[in-house]
């Protein structure tokens, strides 16, 4: 297997068709299509930049609705019925996983998920949409509690959902003693009307999501696919289990949980062609503005770069031209006079 340095050294002795730079395309590509003649399977490949350490939008990286324009893009000239989604992602909306999922599955018949590296919050309830996961000895999920942007006078602050109804219960206990009622009215001001029953739907929300995706697809010829769908969802959404949105869930654990994941080490042939592409896509966020690529085997990609916006002067009318007509010349040309 080319190492990450093996295959930085291959996209620094390229040379881009335009020839302005190395080919950071072409050898992601050539090993996207290496990938998919290891498997004959559909490749999709769907990465953020959220591990770089440039300033980056965090709505550019998230898995947000625009994707599904990504997802349509890679689909329209694919033609297998089973596909292999790597998936790199911090997470984002879990609806507009949702989308993602019911898009991808009306499409496919069999979905294997290969987590290169992470693929945490709303991006663990998409792995946990696949017919089955592949993940390394390190890879990693996370959990997929809700969370919430409050505002705050500080500023916008995020918040586990169970954490806000928590420390909602704890103000209720403690605001029996009136002499506390000053240290809780700033932080109790920040909950909008309808937050707890947000807070509480979410949960219920992604739990529901995540458990119909198990029992239809990864356990469907489970005949005890119902319990341990409701078992897995419950747990990655246990806030009281893990105490942190960013905790790490390897793959020994996941798999003593009762998903099916597979050793990406289990075939060094396929974990070689997955972590090239990884590779090289790591190398594009590192040499390139994009921030977002979702492309299939085919090189037909949608790709995010980073949102520049250039400011230009006007320039000066070329010398003999009319001045613009004035305010009171144009309400008089429009009444015709």
């Amino acid at each position: 297997m080319p190492t990450w340095g093996e295959i930085l050294k291959e996209i620094n002795q390229s040379k881009s068709p335009q020839g302005t730079g190395p080919d950071f395309d072409g050898v992601r590509r050539r090993y996207l299509r290496a990938l998919h003649d290891l498997t004959g399977r559909a490749v999709i490949l769907y990465s953020t930049a959220f591990l770089e350490s440039r300033p980056i939008a965090p709505t550019e990286l998230q898995i947000g609705l625009a994707d599904i324009q990504g997802i349509m893009e890679t689909v329209a000239n694919v033609t297998e019925r089973n596909l292999d989604l790597i998936l790199h992602s911090p997470g984002g909306s879990a609806e507009a996983a949702e989308s993602i999922v019911e898009y991808l599955r009306q499409r496919f018949n069999h979905i294997r998920v290969f987590i290169p590296l992470a693929a945490m919050s709303a991006a663990t309830m998409v792995a946990l949409s696949g017919d089955e996961i592949v993940m390394g000895q390190h890879s990693q999920l996370g959990p997929i509690d809700p969370q919430f942007i409050i505002s705050t006078p500080e500023g916008p602050r995020s918040a586990p959902a169970k954490a806000i109804l928590n420390q909602f219960e704890l103000a209720k206990q403690q605001c029996k003693d009136t002499s506390n009622l000053a240290a809780w009215m700033p932080i109790l001001r920040s909950y909008a009307p309808g937050l707890l029953t947000q807070c509480e739907d979410s949960r219920e929300l992604a739990v529901t999501m995540v458990s119909t995706w198990l029992r239809k697809y990864m356990f469907v010829n489970d005949s005890e696919g119902l319990k341990k769908s409701e078992v897995i969802a419950n747990w990655f959404a246990d806030y009281e289990n893990f105490r942190s949105h960013l905790r790490r869930v390897g793959r020994d654990k996941v798999a003593e949980i009762g998903v099916n994941v597979v050793p990406l080490e289990k075939e060094d042939d396929l974990q070689d062609a997955v972590l090239s592409v990884h590779h090289a896509t790591m190398h594009t966020f590192s040499g390139t503005p994009a921030v977002k690529i979702i492309e299939n085997h085919h090189g037909r990609a949608w790709v995010l770069m980073t949102h520049q916006i250039m400011l230009q002067p006007v320039p000066a009318p070329p010398p003999g031209t009319p001045a613009a007509p004035s305010r009171a010349e144009r309400r008089r040309l429009a009444r015709g006079r």
